[in-house]
């Protein structure tokens, strides 16, 4: 999928290319028993990334482990990847800070690796 279609088709993938960076629908699932990106879910949202972690929803501790699963999953330092909306609900939006074509590409590069790993 090439970052031109992630502009133009932004309803088919869980990202968003923004002035800033990207914009990333995630559906987090906390208290898992490891941190992990498992693909894509359609929320009513639109499309999400799955993504879990081992962290307890308390003291927002699960959304700070979902930024730094984030940042590690895009090769991205943790501090580009900041929580933007959903604090307290499972499906929330993440930011991440940079070159936005640049990582909608990589994104989606990882996003076609994990399926083909499949």
């Amino acid at each position: 999928m090439s970052a031109e279609r992630s502009e133009q088709g932004a309803s088919a993938v869980p990202w968003r290319i923004v002035r800033d960076g990207l914009a990333v629908r995630i559906r987090l699932t906390p208290k898992a028993s490891r941190d992990t990106v498992e693909g894509f879910e359609t929320t009513a949202d639109g499309p999400a990334l799955k993504m879990r972690v081992r962290a307890v929803p308390e003291d927002g501790a699960a959304n700070a482990a979902a930024e730094k699963l984030l940042a590690g999953w895009l090769g991205v330092s943790k501090g580009a990847v900041t929580l933007t909306s959903g604090a307290k609900s499972r499906v929330k939006t993440l930011s991440v800070a940079g070159d936005g074509v640049t990582l909608a590409a990589t994104f989606a590069a990882r996003i076609a690796a994990a399926g083909a790993a499949r």
